[in-house]
């Protein structure tokens, strides 16, 4: 899966920015957007801000799980007590396949270039390594499910360590609550955080 993960302040601006790959079950931790993907990621996620400043109101908790979805998309956000937004883009990829190399120009009418996570199914020789994962308690399907109940308390716990990485970065006298995050100590901190639970 791929993921793009942006923090909104309390202004509707762009805080800090971080494109990122699964590093569970083989991944790389590398992000792996088509071209046209990657140009329109900051546009979906901000457009999914009118559902959260709506949900807000409606949920006491800070973690609102997926809230909107673009194409094979989906946005997850966690609100902070501030209003400050966490907002995840996570783009799953068909089962055991990379993204193809199909550009836009070859097909400008399809976006992301390839199938939904839920209508490929996995060649015959995978098949019977997911199933007895599967049967001994594994977790083969929860990168590409982004519904699923693992992959939600994933996101969860990613959110809760960025937001306590996050906290201690605006206590800093130099940081404000609307300023941008440019400390390579948070950009690390989401890297690891992505690593660990994503």
């Amino acid at each position: 899966m791929s993921y793009y993960f942006c923090i909104v302040g309390t202004k509707d601006n762009p805080l800090f920015e971080l494109e990122f790959g699964t590093s569970k079950q083989g991944g790389d931790g590398v992000a792996r957007f088509p071209a046209e993907a990657r140009r329109l990621n900051p546009f979906v996620v901000h457009a999914s801000i009118d559902i959260v400043e709506e949900m807000q109101w409606l949920s006491n908790q800070m973690y609102l799980k997926r809230i909107d979805s673009f194409a094979s998309s989906h946005i997850s956000c966690y609100l902070t007590p501030t209003s400050t937004k966490f907002l995840l883009l996570h783009l799953p990829h068909p089962p055991n396949t990379p993204p193809p190399t199909q550009s836009a120009a070859q097909n400008p009418y399809v976006f992301p270039p390839f199938a939904p996570y839920t209508t490929s199914a996995p060649s015959s020789s995978l098949l019977g390594r997911s199933s007895s994962s599967a049967s001994s308690g594994g977790s083969a399907a929860i990168p590409n499910n982004p519904t699923s109940p693992q992959t939600e308390e994933a996101m969860r716990l990613f959110f809760t360590e960025v937001y306590e990485a996050w906290c201690k970065a605006i206590m800093s006298p130099f940081q404000g609550i609307n300023k941008a995050l440019t400390s390579p100590v948070f950009k690390q901190r989401v890297q690891t955080a992505g690593k660990k639970f994503l």
